[in-house]
């Protein structure tokens, strides 16, 4: 019989010989590049566990093996004071997540250890980490477990004992750190002893830049939109003259995509792209760079292909592809590969002309996708998706096109080609774009469909881009810890409001992702305005929606053509009615106005009161609840200066906010 020592070793031997090394020594290369720049390490663990991660911190604070400068890495449960504030107040399973909340900033590193990977304290402060948008890490033991799930990265170690686990941790740890100092030792030569070392400068004088990064790929072209009038038809034929036009110049295809996301707050962008060596491609990339986004060329040869549409009232007469020749794409830079391995998220955007077939390109796509979301908009023309690519958006042509698939254009079709391409790419989720009826996702083909509707019908609009403003607010929000049923959302109301912006035209403004668009309220207020009809307003908090509110509402609309409520944002609501208000924040407040039949937009104001926004809809008629009987209404001069009417409609007595948190306060505590 084998000794309990023998055992122990077999053990644990096997478990290192099966320890996910490159995995530790990407994080090792993250760290190496995102710690001496900003960005810091919060580590947390229960236990020996804990034992593990302080002296994780310790090294990077201190040094591992090399002289470096000092690393920023908090060991979360080594404040006794705080860790035990928190679990008096709050409950032991808060000790780390409370933390995580004061401490993470987006682009920081969350690194948990647990041997379980079940401890609820754990785990609450890997689901903080991620709201908050940091990038989480997991070293557990066996897999399946719900840490390993929740986290963006994980390495799990098959140990059958608890022991052997927390001993193959150790392990990686020193992995880690050693990774680390190769990294900073590219840059920094010690040339003498520690005493000649040069002092490190205050971080407080050093520009760091902590937001997260992108990094773009795909093919690149130049669009072109000649816009002008159209007054005649020529006598050659049936062809309109177009007369008065500007041509406008911008990124097209991948460049789009990375103009889109370079608006973005809070991000970096980098585009791996192939420009030729001409005018065309000059003029691309001078514009990419004025809008702040780090270009990697890998063209060896060839030119950019340019792309013009004639348009004029909003539509497009003819488009013409200028005839280019084709591009050879070069080796990969070691600037292009540092990019691809320190991204919080990679898109891809094939347009088939080459750029995603190049091996070594495709190698470190690969390479990428396993360790951080990867999202691919695919081409028919183009190559399949590498493994491991967190999301693919064909849109239903696409899915159609690269499919067997032959149902009806519904559906039902979009679900089948979905399904085929789940099947046939090795890839974790797709989802299948639908134009103004919105997305459709599988991630299980056993598993129901998540249809997601576009939030209203645009018709008309100008839907080039439309494609690539989805994809970037998918990469955006994956990068940024959300679930992909949350960044496909996210994404399918992104596009609609782009396209309703006016698409192209709109690319200055940011993914909206707070407060709906006043601009469309006003917008449409002004087109029934200047056809005769009467605009009315309300105003208030609505908050916790209810009877009192809808009926309000309905009789307010019954009194003109079109109704936009003005409704208080939450710091508006907070400073109106107490730090407790509202229960319900003003985006899903905003939604649920929307979502009446009776409301035709809804415009949130940041004030105590609605005037300036009263001043901008200028309404026939301003409607008030049957509270305010008997008082002026503050805004009645106002409205009035203009022609305007302030009117009071009956209220639902009985019916207010108020009342009901009081009514449910009193049943939870009958309870």
């Amino acid at each position: 019989m084998a000794s309990p020592a023998s055992t122990h070793i077999r053990t644990l031997t096997a478990a290192l010989a099966a320890l996910d090394t490159d995995q530790l020594q990407r994080w090792g290369r993250e760290l190496g590049h995102r710690l001496p720049v900003g960005a810091r390490l919060l580590a947390a663990g229960n236990g020996g566990s804990a034992a593990e991660a302080q002296h994780l911190t310790s090294e990077l604070l201190g040094r591992y093996a090399k002289e470096r400068a000092p690393l920023s890495a908090i060991a979360l449960h080594a404040d006794t004071s705080a860790l035990t504030a928190i679990g008096n107040d709050y409950g032991p399973e808060q000790v780390f997540a409370r933390q995580v909340r004061a401490h993470g900033r987006p682009g920081d590193i969350l690194l948990l250890l647990s041997a379980s990977g079940r401890s609820p304290n754990i785990l609450a402060a890997a689901e903080a980490g991620r709201t908050l948008g940091l990038d989480v890490w997991a070293l557990t033991g066996p897999a399946p477990n719900p840490l390993a799930e929740l986290s963006t990265s994980a390495v799990c170690v098959a140990a059958p004992s608890v022991a052997a686990v927390q001993e193959a941790h150790l392990v990686a740890i020193h992995i880690v750190c050693a990774e680390v100092e190769d990294v900073m030792a590219g840059s920094i030569t010690l040339a003498g002893s520690v005493d000649e070392l040069p002092a490190a400068e205050p971080v407080a004088d050093q520009q760091l830049d902590t937001r997260r990064h992108l990094v773009v790929v795909g093919d690149v072209l130049l669009d072109q939109d000649t816009n002008g009038v159209v007054h005649r038809l020529s006598p050659e034929g049936p062809i309109p003259v177009v007369s008065g036009a500007v041509t406008l110049q911008r990124p097209g295809g991948a460049g789009l995509a990375a103009i889109m996301a370079a608006a973005a707050p809070g991000w970096r962008v980098s585009l791996l792209c192939a420009l030729g060596s001409d005018d065309s491609g000059r003029r691309v990339r001078a514009l990419l760079e004025a809008a702040g986004i780090d270009v990697l060329d890998v063209a060896a040869s060839g030119s950019t292909a340019v792309k013009t549409r004639v348009r004029a009232a909003g539509r497009t007469l003819v488009r013409i592809d200028t005839d280019h020749e084709p591009i050879t794409i070069g080796p990969l830079s070691e600037a292009a590969r540092l990019r691809l391995s320190t991204a919080a998220a990679v898109l891809v955007c094939d347009y088939g002309r080459g750029i995603t077939a190049s091996p070594t390109i495709r190698q470190a796509l690969q390479e990428a996708a396993a360790r951080c979301p990867v999202v691919w908009d695919p081409h028919p023309r183009g190559d399949c998706p590498v493994a491991g690519v967190t999301l693919a958006v064909p849109s239903a042509d696409e899915a159609r096109a690269l499919s067997t698939a032959v149902g009806d254009r519904d559906l039902a079709g979009d679900l089948q080609c979905a399904l085929e391409l789940l099947e046939l790419w090795p890839v974790r989720h797709v989802a299948v774009t639908r134009g103004e009826q919105g997305a459709i996702l599988i991630s299980n083909s056993k598993g129901h469909p998540l249809v997601i509707p576009a939030p209203r019908i645009i018709s008309g609009g100008d839907t080039c881009g439309a494609g690539d403003r989805l994809a970037v607010t998918a990469a955006l929000a994956l990068g940024a810890g959300r679930l992909p049923s949350e960044a496909l959302a996210a994404a399918v109301a992104e596009a609609t409001s782009y396209v309703e912006a006016g698409s192209p035209a709109a690319l200055s403004a940011r993914p909206q992702t707070t407060k709906p668009s006043r601009n469309g309220a006003i917008a449409a207020a002004e087109q029934v305005r200047a056809a005769g009809g009467r605009i009315i307003g309300a105003g208030g908090c609505f908050d916790l929606l209810h009877t009192g509110h809808v009926s309000l509402l309905e009789q307010a609309r019954r009194l003109g053509d079109l109704l936009i409520v003005c409704m208080n944002s939450d710091a508006s609501v907070a400073r109106l009615k107490g730090p407790s208000r509202p229960v319900t924040g003003e985006t899903e407040r905003a939604a649920l106005l929307q979502a009446l039949g009776c409301v035709d937009g809804v415009l949130v104001f940041d004030e105590d009161t609605p005037e300036r926004v009263l001043a901008q809809l200028r309404p026939h008629v301003w409607v008030k609840g049957g509270d305010y009987a008997g008082r002026r209404i503050p805004e009645t001069d106002l409205v009035e200066s203009w022609g305007g009417r302030v009117v009071v409609v009956p209220y639902l007595e009985g019916r207010s906010t108020t009342s009901l948190i009081a009514r449910v306060a009193q049943t939870d505590g009958a309870r």
